[in-house]
């Protein structure tokens, strides 16, 4: 059973995002979030989601790329109001605070950032998921449904 994200240091929520996605590659790990970063609005919060912070599938506590290299997807939760701009008006599960996914199955409801995921998955050899919140919707869900989170790029204070 891999180890609890709430008992694990930032230091070694770090390391298992960088051994599980990016294959122990530091490098590679800082060209995805700083090539995420140079094509979001300036104060957007990068933070990373679900099993490569957990080692487990939600659905079924199988462990990440348990299907093979590659198989598990990146989960990137951006924070900030300007970057949720950048999802058509119907793409959002709580209108002005939380986003639907864009992924490969909704490549339209984000349109303008669509390149920017495609690159990134090409860039990190497996499927890359962005959704945008609010701060708030963030922390609730890390603290009534225990779905923990590490914060890439803290969000900046008008963003």
């Amino acid at each position: 059973m891999p180890k609890d994200a709430y008992e694990m240091s930032e230091n070694e929520i770090r390391a298992r995002i960088v051994t599980l996605a990016f294959g122990a590659d530091e490098r590679l790990f800082i060209a995805f979030y700083r090539k995420l970063q140079q094509g979001l609005p300036e104060g957007t919060g990068i933070v990373l989601r679900g099993s490569v912070v957990t080692n487990k599938r939600h659905e079924d506590g199988a462990p990440f790329d348990s299907q093979g290299q590659g198989t598990s997807d990146i989960d990137v939760t951006l924070v900030g109001s300007k970057v949720m701009e950048m999802w058509d008006s119907t793409a959002y599960y709580i209108p002005g605070l939380h986003t639907k996914p864009l992924c490969d199955k909704d490549p339209h409801i984000a349109p303008r950032l669509n390149p920017l995921r495609e690159s990134l998955q090409e860039l990190a050899g497996r499927p890359v998921n962005i959704q945008a919140t609010s701060s708030l919707v963030l922390y609730g869900r890390d603290v009534l449904f225990g779905e923990p989170y590490y914060v890439v790029v803290p969000a900046g204070e008008n963003s």
